[in-house]
């Protein structure tokens, strides 16, 4: 054993501000402090592992109790430089939170910190790993860290500053360290293996700066490790790494995406056998197709453009990947990079790895058949176009131009009226809702009912009755009134009720109303209005007017899809017009007829309920009501 043999990462560790590496802003501002002489009694170094915290500290310890210091350039001669390099306990003290934790440790620093610097100008504590104490602990520094004695210096270095109570941080001077690039790393690793003699490659030195995190440390010492695979005939390469650490080379996980990509699943089993047989862990596999399928995505993403330090693979090995990747949507390596995160989850924690292994990579395998993406826009574009199989839709009568969503392309299909000849009852609502239900969905966007004709007689009452400014009046003309003929030169509207014709009649107080309305309908107005009792031919006048040949309005077909028109909701004013209207005792004085009318409603064959709204027909349907004159 060579006991003069001392790693790298610790031969190499930076000895002065000028060569840290990458923490520009921290060298700067440290430089002026010592320049100024504006030194601060507590700061806290925080920042990711092996980016340079416990080195700096040291650097800046050795600066301030330098012979010749302080001084931006300490001499690392004198005994005190000398007793910082070689962390021998005099004047600065480092201690490991990690084993020093407790309120019993905080109480021997504090007791230690009343003695004065042996030999240095100050008394340096380094406290690594600071978020490791306890909250007694620190609560216990925390007088002495705020007002420590004459020439003592604190100095916080942590991995996790949020651990760090509010309280310490406020008592010190914050420095945060970031990363390293991998530039940076890549050009010190070449700087120690010109210095070393080590034969390894420009590709190799950046897959190492690329898998190091942005840690310096990390970086030199898995250069140190390769040093031993060192020949002066053949250069260490990316192949050496990845067999030295146990990794995937790039042509076998390239081999496994291509049959994964493709579906091919007899052959994603065959290469994932063939790695699996070579030593690899379950895990370690799906770790290394987890990273190449994020270089993957972002080659996708972006293109060749902008990619250095980005992706950890050389320009060889992205040429090769761009032509793999031609046949492959971004949404389905989005999938796969889930899948296979979530599967390695799974490998954790099951205690029969392989078997997951196997089932990860036939479920990715599967993931992609069927599902490019060119696939979905041709289904949604035929859905869009209205160029569907029959199988999936029914299209009826209920059929409207696009709401204002919808663009206004995106409806096609053809209209088929319903027969006539036939008349078809009435369905109820429920009823409609059963059928409807039983039906596929459509996914395109729903047609709706197609606007009645403009001399249809129903269509042309309901929007009269729109137009009657009174609520009440609206509601009873509902129930009581019945349309003869309504055209721009004749309204004629029939009334049972001797009553209600009496208020609604030629001569009546709201017969204004029934006018009104009517030449709102009509813009040009209305020649004619009459508002009378019933008579033998007003079913002819009907019949004439909507083209029937009964006095009866076909129901059109109902709509096999899972839409139903909207029904207006019933308001308290009409429930209680109705309610009102069928207790009344405005009863016909025929007791015949009545039995007749209540008979006609039950069965739902009242020719009259073609007429009245479906809010009206399901209130009179609720309370077993009757249309009464």
């Amino acid at each position: 054993m060579n006991k003069n043999y001392v790693p790298l990462y610790r031969k190499y560790r930076p000895q002065a501000i000028e060569q840290i590496v990458g923490q520009e802003h921290i060298k700067k501002a440290l430089a002026n402090a010592i320049e100024m002489d504006r030194i601060s009694h507590a700061y806290l170094f925080t920042g990711p592992r092996g980016t340079g915290k416990t080195s700096t500290a040291r650097i800046f310890a050795k600066s301030l109790n330098c012979v010749n210091g302080p001084t931006v350039s300490p001499c690392n001669e004198c005994e005190n430089c000398k007793n910082i390099t070689n962390s021998i306990p005099i004047d600065v003290i480092e201690i490991d939170a990690a084993s020093n934790r407790s309120v019993s440790d905080a109480d021997d620093i504090i007791q230690k910190v009343a003695l004065a610097p042996v030999n240095s100008r100050y008394k340096i504590y380094i406290i690594d790993e600071v978020h490791m104490l306890t909250n007694q602990a620190f609560n216990a520094l925390l007088k002495t860290l705020e007002e420590p004695p004459k020439n003592v210096i604190f100095i916080l270095a942590t991995t996790e500053v949020h651990k760090v109570l509010d309280t310490i941080k406020s008592r010190c001077q914050r420095f945060d360290f970031k990363r390293i690039t991998t530039d940076d790393i890549a050009k010190h690793l070449r700087y120690i293996s010109d210095k070393e003699g080590i034969n390894i490659t420009d590709d190799a030195l950046a897959f190492i700066a690329q898998n190091s995190a942005g840690g310096m440390r990390d970086s030199i010492a898995l250069l140190d490790q390769l040093s031993v695979l060192n020949s002066t005939s053949e250069a260490i390469s990316v192949d050496d790494i990845n067999r030295l650490l146990g990794r995937l080379s790039f042509n076998s996980l390239t081999a496994l995406f291509e049959a994964i990509s493709t579906s091919n699943k007899n052959e994603a089993l065959n290469v994932l056998n063939d790695i699996y047989n070579q030593g690899n862990e379950p895990t370690q596999i799906l770790s290394n197709l987890l990273e190449y399928l994020r270089n993957t995505l972002i080659l996708k993403s972006v293109g060749n453009s902008s990619l250095e330090g980005v992706v950890q693979l050389n320009a060889e090995q992205i040429a090769a990947l761009n032509s793999k990747i031609q046949n492959i949507e971004t949404h389905q390596l989005v999938s796969l990079i889930d899948k296979c995160a979530s599967y390695i989850k799974e490998l954790k924690l099951t205690a029969n790895p392989k078997l997951w292994l196997d089932v990860a990579v036939l479920d990715m395998a599967n993931l992609t058949q069927n599902t490019k993406l060119e696939d979905l826009q041709k289904r949604i574009s035929m859905l869009e176009s209205g160029v569907v199989s029959s199988k999936h839709v029914n299209v009826s009568a209920y059929n409207t131009p696009p709401s204002p969503v919808a663009k206004p392309e995106v409806i096609k299909q053809s209209v088929s009226q319903p027969a006539v000849e036939k008349p078809k009852p009435v369905l109820s609502k429920e009823k409609a809702a059963v059928e409807a239900t039983e039906e596929e969905v459509l996914t395109a966007p729903v047609p709706m009912s197609t606007p009645a004709p403009a001399n249809n007689l129903k269509a042309l009452w309901q929007k009269l009755l729109e137009n009657i400014s009174s609520s009440p009046s609206r509601s009873i003309l509902k129930q009581q009134a019945m349309p003869v003929k309504i055209t721009q030169e004749e309204v004629i509207v029939s009334v049972k009720s001797p009553n209600w014709l009496k208020q609604y009649g030629q001569d009546g107080s709201k017969h204004s109303l029934i006018v009104d309305a009517a030449n709102t309908l009509f813009a040009g107005g209305v020649k004619k209005v009459i508002v009378r009792s019933p008579e033998s031919g007003d079913d002819a006048i009907r019949a004439e007017q909507s083209g029937e040949d009964s006095d009866e309005t076909p129901a059109p077909a109902p709509v096999k899809k899972s839409f139903i028109p909207k029904e207006p909701e019933v308001t308290q004013e009409e429930v209680k017009e109705v309610v009102e209207a069928a207790s009344s005792d405005n009863a016909p004085d025929n007791e015949e007829d009545n039995n007749e009318v209540t008979s006609s409603v039950k069965k739902g064959k009242n020719a009259d309920a073609a007429y009245h709204s479906d809010t009206v027909n399901n209130v009179l349907d609720l309370f077993e009501g009757k249309f009464i004159d």
